[in-house]
């Protein structure tokens, strides 16, 4: 009866450093997937504000060279475009506690919990 009693005692034992390396391992597979699915989506966010940012710059240029066209000098042109910058600034730094960023705040929370609600979707499966 003692012989059962400690082979038990060793099967449990053994259970129990099975069940801990598979939990680590668990806990090392979903930190990666974790972070593999940040990185991503810092990679792809940044690719498309460069895109963003680069097309807001050639069309500003653009949109410059154009008016300095129309308005005879470039300097003209030049002008205009940093007047309606200006504009622009003036007009969300005075909205923007009142709107600007409760729609930022807003939009970041729910693109989390679509992201949570794909991940709940992808465990039920």
């Amino acid at each position: 009866m003692q012989e059962n009693k400690e082979k038990n005692i060793e099967e449990i034992i053994a259970d129990a450093k099975d069940y801990i390396e598979a939990r680590m391992e668990y806990v090392r597979l979903y930190t990666v997937e974790k972070v593999s699915k940040l990185f991503a989506d810092l990679l792809t966010s940044a690719t498309v504000v460069i895109c963003f940012v680069l097309a807001f710059l050639f069309g500003s240029v653009t949109l410059a060279l154009f008016l300095g066209d129309v308005l005879g000098t470039a300097t003209r042109g030049f002008g205009c475009v940093a007047l309606l910058y200006l504009l622009i600034a003036i007009v969300v730094f005075l909205t923007k506690d009142k709107y600007i960023e409760k729609a930022i705040t807003n939009m970041a929370i729910k693109k989390y919990f679509n992201k949570l609600a794909d991940k709940e979707d992808e465990q039920k499966i």
